[in-house]
């Protein structure tokens, strides 16, 4: 490798490729002298990925391997040439060998997004607004949506994916409104995180009769963040408990005035039982979606962004979307995240089929590679080999990443670890419908832990329980499979029988939750509490040869038990902590004494009992530990 390690190798014409011949095979000629020169250029800025191998930086700033790690151990952190260097780590590294270090980001070059959004609109036509149903669980937001749609013609069953498109379209004096019903706010939070702006104004509902409620705070946290207009939506005004003055009180203590008390928000009062208010939600909505001005250009390529994912019986990954700009059309190549696909079907949220679907629209998708995620942004390519090549691209980029985040141990974590073997841990496979819904639970599942149980997800899908999961769930131990939203088939009941491995189904995710918490719960060590059986004063005090002092009690609290524990408390001090040994009524030995009565007790290996001294019984209880 000339000049490649500071070598230069100089070749005669009896050397080729820089490999020399036996010296008796020359033919003429000196021999020529191998020299060494040392390397001087002082490398002083390089240009590094994100994720960068402990070797890779190395060679790039023209260290040996070990000179790194060396560098790296003296400050307490342990890494083999192989290990990804964390952004800390190449921090301390370019200070001590003096060099500035660029990060790049591979995935900039491969950003399809960016690249979508630098070209400008040649067309731009105004589109609808696409606004985001919020607010507390139980308020009422499924039922508003559903008042809403009933000034739709009835929806027609076809295609059989209607029941979970997850966004729908109304018209209003001749222009159209999109909603989304966010699957949560987990998945409403997610898709923000990925820098998918998919809503144009928020409707938060709160129901008249119950006021502002914790999720209500945090769907305003969620849509102040977001920076989008808030409308809110008093719902449940036919309620005679009906106090829409107490949630506008409430609303203002978080920053949402209302316009008639000097603010910038709209307040509007409505009943989806009755169907009071509607209209006037919608005109508002309307006049909130002039004033933003919402364009898009309908002869672009598409740019669309999932609302959810599932996979279809029938027709494989399907992925419900919004088009924000551009139309989508059947027989389009996409990429969207790590996948890629070509349109093949689209279908409308009233159940019919469409060719091609302009901005503001939403639809299912069929033709996916695999089931993308909610809140990934779809746009579309020119063939299906680009839209192919950059998904592969982008989805080796991620796995990199993923191996990057190998969890690096340093000198004072491992005491911790070593901690850890106390470490309880529930294994559980996850299957749910849709993806939104797997992510939602996923992440708050990976919550519930304390300093004693955590929750360990070695699997999780979309789409039904199979006979691999349950061969999974079989290999590791103790482990349980959730479901939720999906059901096991026969044959997959009948394994998991044989196996005996338990599949719990639910269809409400708080329900699951708070079985994972009784579950954790059964696995921490229970705590054990004392608890109070009884009090006796001892009025009188009789001293029995070679057997001890009697002391005559009368019973005042609870009941005293033989052979439970005794405390003898003198002016309110515990002078003695025992048991009970005997305890008799007149003559009679006797299991208890309850209160009122008298009796007389005997204290094991403690004689000195004076008059007026209190003898109080006690039990320990075990109790199973509640994970908050």
């Amino acid at each position: 490798r000339a000049a490649a390690g500071g070598v230069q190798q100089n070749h005669g014409r009896g050397g080729q490729g820089g490999r020399r011949r036996p010296s008796g095979l020359r033919r003429g000629g000196k021999r020529k002298k191998y020299m060494k020169e040392e390397n001087v250029g002082i490398i002083t800025s390089i240009e590094i990925p994100e994720n960068v191998r402990v070797y890779e930086f190395a060679e790039k700033v023209g260290r040996s391997t070990g000179d790194v790690i060396k560098v790296l151990f003296t400050l307490g952190t342990m890494f083999t040439q192989n290990d990804f260097l964390d952004k800390d780590s190449i921090e301390i590294l370019a200070e001590e060998f003096d060099v500035e270090v660029h990060t790049i980001d591979p995935l900039d070059a491969l950003d399809y997004v960016k690249v979508y959004d630098a070209i400008e609109d040649e067309n731009p036509e105004e589109r609808a607004p696409i606004i985001t149903i919020m607010g507390h669980v139980d308020h009422g937001k499924t039922s508003l949506l559903d008042r809403i749609r009933q000034t739709k013609v009835a929806d027609k069953e076809a295609g059989g994916i209607t029941q979970h498109v997850g966004a729908y379209q109304v018209t209003k004096n001749g222009k159209k409104i999109s909603f989304i019903d966010t699957p949560g706010h987990a998945a409403f939070t997610e898709m923000r995180s990925r820098g998918a702006q998919a809503t144009d104004i928020v409707i938060i509902v709160v129901a008249a009769d119950d006021g502002v409620k914790q999720q209500t705070k945090e769907a305003v946290s969620h849509a102040k963040a977001a920076g989008v207009p808030i409308v809110v939506a008093i719902n449940k005004m036919d309620k005679e408990a009906a106090n829409p003055e107490l949630v506008k009180g409430q609303l203002a203590e978080l920053e949402i005035t209302p316009i008639e008390w000097g603010g910038e928000h709209e307040f509007v009062p409505v009943s989806a039982h009755s169907g009071e208010g509607i209209d006037e939600l919608l005109e508002t909505l309307l006049l909130t979606a002039e004033v933003l001005e919402l364009e898009a250009d309908p002869s672009r390529n598409a740019k669309a962004i999932v609302v959810e994912s599932s996979l279809e019986k029938g027709f494989g990954a399907t992925a419900n979307v919004i088009v924000h700009n551009g139309t989508l059309n059947i027989g389009d190549a996409f990429v969207v995240g790590t996948k890629f696909g070509k349109v093949k079907t689209m279908i409308l949220d009233d159940g019919t089929r469409a060719k091609s679907i302009a901005p503001s629209t939403p639809a299912a998708i069929v033709g996916l590679s695999e089931v993308p995620n909610a809140g990934d942004v779809l746009v579309v390519m020119d063939s299906e080999k680009e839209a192919r090549e950059l998904a592969d691209k982008r989805a080796e980029y991620a796995r990199t990443k993923e191996l990057s985040k190998s969890t690096k141990v340093t000198i004072d974590d491992l005491s911790a670890i070593i901690k850890e073997g106390n470490l309880k841990s529930l294994p559980v496979i996850i299957k749910t419908d849709v993806q939104g819904s797997l992510e939602a639970i996923k992440g708050t599942l990976a919550e519930l832990k304390n300093e004693e149980v955590k929750v360990n997800v070695i699997h999780e899908g979309v789409g039904g329980v199979t006979e691999s999961d349950v061969q999974l769930a079989d290999a590791s131990e103790h482990s349980i499979i959730l479901g939720f939203n999906v059901r096991p088939t026969g044959a997959v009941k009948k394994r998991a029988k044989e196996l005996g491995v338990e599949i719990k189904t639910y269809s409400i995710i708080y329900e699951l939750l708070d079985d994972v918490k009784a579950l954790l719960g059964g696995m921490m060590s229970p705590t054990i509490s004392e608890e109070v059986t009884g009090q006796a004063e001892v009025r009188e005090t009789f001293t029995v040869a070679k057997v001890g002092t009697i002391a005559g009690c009368k019973v005042s609290d609870g009941t005293i038990v033989r052979n439970a524990g005794a405390r003898l408390i003198r002016d309110g001090v515990v002078v003695y902590t025992t048991t009970i040994s005997s305890l008799k009524r007149f003559n009679d030995d006797v299991k208890e004494v309850k209160n009122g009565f008298e009796c007389g007790i005997m204290l094991h290996n403690y004689n000195d009992i004076k008059d007026g001294d209190v003898i109080e019984t006690f039990k320990m209880v075990e109790e199973q530990v509640q994970l908050d």
